[in-house]
């Protein structure tokens, strides 16, 4: 059996974001007897037979259908991040975590029993076939959707192996049109780190939209085109980022910590549970002017880093409180490629600070409009388009200044101008001639 630990959040944008550190653990029954377990499990094994021999529907009342049943409503009932995880809900969770699955790169939300186009993912097969934001998809390969299907419906009706062709009915609102497209699922690789260049005035930035298995290398890549960029201070955007792995998220924050120092540890039912993920490095941390971007939706893996950083005092944190996912999930792989997720642990901050339903606040708070919000959660995705008077065009808005960052950059301005004026104080007086 395979043991995962995962600080989890359930995001929805075609697929779930979670955060994971993979270990091996032996699973084995116990050699003495557990007559609690036993009276327990014998209860169990008695409403099944009665069930299955009586019910009306005898398919419906199957010792496999009604199993299943049990085991979703014995798990999920513990709490909202607890799940047992069927095979395809399972395979769909391993693929997230590699920041990589087949499909058509759409990004959807469900409005009003609706399923709403948010923006495709450029250069995937649904932004070539001009998929545009406010699109509403009315079927899938023929079969209409309705109120009743759930966002997990439609990642599975979307997706599929690599070249295989998927049918849409799509609706769009600007010209009152149905249109009819037939596209081919490709591989789609998230981009974890995005946008990264070096802003007016020396600063660099960079966003982070998840934690998956590439995200540390690709961060350690953008931290070094910046510095050779000549980069004086650097801004990291979490906002909007729902979490991932673990292991990315220790990974993120470690250039900026000494070796052995604590980055965040993890407290379960024993005390002898604790487990502590430190840096793990070479050579002097890296020292420069830094903020945070976070917001409402920075969870999880992302809380992760932004707590162990401003708890040491690392980066200034600005724009809103994060979410507040600090508990602590495994996930375990069972039979027939199913798998359970289960609340073991939850995480702390350097400090001792658990974030969990409390989530962080920043220093400096800057709060958006819903609406804003959203538009500028958009500008991140497509920033690719850079001309003002297309943008507006291809997504009904024409983009709208970005006032937490634009703050992000006056906090690294009077950082750098605190350094300077410490630096001349400092400086040796030099003697008159």
């Amino acid at each position: 059996m395979f043991k995962r630990v995962l600080t989890l959040v359930t995001g929805v944008l075609l697929g779930i974001a979670a955060t994971v550190t993979i270990a091996r653990v032996a699973a084995a029954w116990s050699f003495w007897p557990n007559r609690e377990l036993d009276r327990s499990a014998g209860y169990v094994r008695e409403v099944l037979a009665l069930v299955n021999e009586n019910y009306v529907d005898g398919k419906a009342a199957s010792y496999d259908a009604l199993a299943h049943s049990a085991i979703h409503g014995m798990v999920e009932s513990l709490d909202p991040h607890s799940e047992f995880l069927e095979s395809s809900d399972y395979q769909e969770l391993e693929e997230e975590l590699t920041g990589d699955f087949s499909g058509i790169g759409v990004q959807v939300e469900k409005v009003k029993d609706r399923f709403v186009v948010v923006a495709p993912i450029a250069g995937t097969p649904g932004d070539r076939a001009g998929i545009t934001r406010g699109d509403e998809i009315l079927g899938v390969d023929g079969k209409l959707l309705s109120r009743d299907d759930t966002m997990e419906t439609m990642v599975q009706r979307l997706r599929g192996k690599k070249n295989t062709k998927v049918k849409l009915s799509l609706f769009r609102p600007s010209t009152r049109a149905q249109i009819d497209l037939t596209l081919t699922r490709e591989v789609i690789k998230v981009a974890s780190v995005r946008d990264v260049h070096l802003l007016p005035g020396g600063a660099g930035y960079l966003q982070l939209t998840e934690f998956s298995e590439r995200t540390a290398d690709d961060f350690d890549a953008a931290l070094d085109k910046l510095l050779a960029l000549g980069a004086d201070s650097l801004i990291i955007d979490l906002r909007n980022n729902p979490g991932g792995l673990l292991d990315a998220a220790v990974d993120v924050a470690e250039p900026f910590f000494s070796n052995n120092e604590l980055i965040v540890y993890t407290k379960g039912r024993q005390a002898s549970d604790r487990e502590e993920f430190r840096a793990s490095v070479r050579g002097e941390p890296l020292r420069i002017p830094t903020v945070v971007l976070i917001n409402e939706g920075t969870a999880s893996a992302a809380e992760i880093v932004t707590g162990a950083l401003k708890d040491t005092g690392k980066a200034v944190i600005v724009g809103e409180r994060s979410f507040g996912k600090g508990s602590v999930q495994s996930v375990f792989k069972l039979k027939n490629g199913e798998g359970l997720r289960l609340t073991t642990a939850k995480y702390y901050t350097p400090s001792g600070v658990s974030i969990h339903e409390k989530g962080i606040t920043p220093q400096v708070e800057v709060v958006m409009s819903a609406a804003d919000d959203r538009k500028l959660r958009l500008q991140q995705l497509r920033s690719d388009v850079t001309d003002p008077k297309t943008f507006q065009e291809r997504f009904g808005f024409a983009p709208i200044e970005d006032r937490p960052l634009e703050v992000a950059r006056e906090v690294l301005r009077a950082a750098r101008l605190l350094d300077e004026r410490a630096a001349e104080e400092s400086a040796p007086a030099v003697a008159g001639q």
